[in-house]
């Protein structure tokens, strides 16, 4: 099967409809799991019991870049090969990802502070996430303030295109400008730079977060289309 399989959206109902409770079980189990290694974690020597606040910022900011990824696939099936749900999974990814941007942010100022002495400085990752943020948030305001929903799917497309220039420059930001921002510790050409006592939980922690993204875009595309549904019943009945 294919993602074009389910482009019905009675079909992917009822795919949804099956997959809901296992996916919200995993997160939970993955979820206590990760934040219980994370807490029982050993202190780091530099930055003491603040290295636990990387177990949230850095799964955040993976999940922040993958959501903007598969909202930018999300958008270029509904515009390439006019999958009938690909604005529908793209608008109910949006805010999931601005909200893991947001956490990225404000953790990374939590974590910051005491090393940097500043909650914000102009750094070349922190602007392009930002930035990142502000993409989300015209997003979800394009649709918003469109009414018609075609010129809204183009006018939000656009700025999703646009706006993927921005993914390669938070990634490699660290590496194309001398920044504040400490380099990647994870690699998978040259490996890890952590210790395993911090490896796994981040690990855990990660796929606590992409469990968590799946189960909240998956539950917000089924209320999209149930509410799309109801209304096309009432102008019928009108």
């Amino acid at each position: 099967m294919t993602p074009f399989d389910y482009a019905n959206p009675h079909r992917f109902l009822r795919l949804a409809a099956r997959l809901s409770t296992p996916l919200w079980i995993l997160t939970l189990a993955a979820l206590a799991v990760g934040l219980f290694m994370a807490f029982t974690a050993p202190e780091d020597y530099r930055h003491g019991a603040t290295v636990r606040i990387m177990f949230v910022h850095v799964p955040s900011a993976w999940m922040a870049l993958f959501a903007y990824s598969f909202i930018f696939v999300a958008t270029l099936s509904a515009l390439v090969f006019r999958h009938a749900l690909g604005h529908v999974a793209a608008r109910a990814a949006a805010p999931v990802g601005a909200v893991f941007t947001l956490a990225t942010l404000l953790t990374g100022a939590l974590w910051g502070r005491p090393m940097w002495g500043a909650w914000w400085v102009w750094d070349a990752r922190l602007t392009s996430v930002l930035v990142l943020f502000f993409i989300y948030l015209g997003y979800m305001a394009l649709w918003r303030a469109i009414e018609d929903e075609r010129a809204a799917a183009r006018a939000a497309a656009l700025l999703v295109l646009v706006g993927a220039v921005n993914l390669p420059i938070v990634k490699f930001s660290v590496d194309w400008w001398h920044t504040l921002h400490q380099p990647a510790s994870i690699s998978l050409l040259s490996g890890s730079a952590l210790d395993e006592a911090f490896l796994y939980p981040l690990f855990v922690m990660g796929a606590a977060f992409a469990a968590l993204f799946a189960a909240l875009t998956l539950t917000r595309m089924q209320s999209a289309i149930m509410e799309r549904h109801a209304r096309l019943r009432q102008m019928r009945e009108a």
